[in-house]
């Protein structure tokens, strides 16, 4: 981790087009401003976090049901038995 020093005022840039500067600083609160490009993506670290873990959870209860299925219809049974006539 990089650590750094700035005042009120002051502004580090990362990878030439995200410029971040301090705005304010309360007791133990840093107000930071940020400018990026349109494209970019911007979130909070906890609000990140969250959505990884339910992106995690719906691939897999995604990969569980596929399991579920295999084992409902018969990948390996003749055209004629499968429930679809084999269509």
């Amino acid at each position: 981790m990089l650590y750094l020093t700035r005042k009120i005022g002051e502004s580090i840039i990362i990878n030439n087009n995200i410029e971040l500067t301090v705005v304010e600083v309360r007791g133990k609160t840093v107000k930071l401003g940020f400018l990026f490009p349109k494209e970019a993506t911007i979130l909070r670290k906890e609000l990140h976090q969250k959505i990884m873990e339910q992106n995690i959870a719906a691939a897999t209860v995604g990969a569980a049901e596929l399991l579920d299925l295999e084992f409902t219809v018969d990948v390996n049974a003749p055209e004629k038995d499968k429930p679809d006539g084999g269509q």
